[in-house]
């Protein structure tokens, strides 16, 4: 079992990561990214290797993952056939997908952990903020989800090799990619909350086994983060979706150089 850093934070390192936490909560239910901040700040403050960044972040979404699930099931999202067909695509690519993440992770430096980690969140970022520039009435859609399910299975295993990977719960990169294919935000957010379920409970058994996970580390950071995805699910019925997708750009494009400078 890996050691606990807990007892060696400050105080207003253990504040910083609570804050951090709580936004990322509220980050995940409204636009999809904010797991990622879990990654930055447990990689940005802690002494934690790679594996154990990804391992403890990747637990703390299980627990975001079932209220987002519960959340969106609740306001109807998943309750739309095509919508749920998506998330079980979604989900069995993610049971391979997650895996071969875990993997690759055990093979990558500290450094290299950040630079691709900031890659990853600039290449989003552009990707939702020319969707959102180059959106039109039939491009937005209306519709609940994909009608390819190859490009479905693709999303589905490409995402889940990255979150695996960089212990995210998905959502940073599959709400993103699924607006591009014209599904509708809200949609998109709903699918991703049950593909970061099983992302993360796949994540979990297999950092787990190489006992990557801060466990108590996990639990105080989980708390507060699953608290936020609860306050992200109300904000997210009352902010138009123009606004989510360019707040998402932003966050995105604004994490990749300070991650890039933080790896070298």
């Amino acid at each position: 079992m890996t050691e606990t850093v807990l007892p060696s934070l400050h105080s207003a390192t253990l504040l910083e990561l609570l804050v951090i936490s709580w936004v990322a909560g509220v980050g995940i239910s409204t636009v999809g990214p904010g797991g990622i901040l879990m990654t930055i700040g447990l990689y940005s403050v802690t002494v934690l290797p790679p594996a154990s960044v990804a391992g403890t972040s990747i637990v703390t979404h299980i627990a975001t993952g079932v209220v987002g699930t519960a959340a969106y099931l609740r306001s109807g999202q998943l309750r739309h056939p095509p919508t749920r067909q998506l998330a079980l695509m979604l989900g069995l690519m993610a049971t391979v997908g997650t895996p071969l993440g875990v993997f690759i992770n055990g093979r990558v430096s500290h450094r290299w952990f950040g630079i691709l980690l900031g890659l990853f969140a600039a290449v989003v970022g552009l990707l939702v903020w020319y969707r959102q520039v180059a959106a039109t009435p039939e491009t937005s859609g209306t519709k609940h989800g994909v009608t390819n399910g190859a490009v479905a299975a693709l999303i589905g295993l490409g995402v889940a090799v990255a979150a695996g990977m960089f212990g995210l719960g998905g959502p940073m990169m599959a709400v993103p990619l699924l607006v591009a294919t014209g599904v509708p935000i809200l949609s998109a957010v709903a699918v991703a909350q049950v593909y970061s379920l099983v992302i993360s409970t796949v994540g979990t058994f297999g950092y787990g086994a190489h006992h990557a996970i801060d466990w108590p580390m996990a639990i105080f950071v989980g708390i507060p983060e699953m608290t936020g995805v609860l306050i992200g699910w109300w904000l997210a019925h009352r902010i138009p979706p123009s606004r989510l997708r360019y707040a998402l750009a932003i966050v995105l494009i604004s994490l990749a150089p300070y991650l890039a400078m933080r790896a070298s």
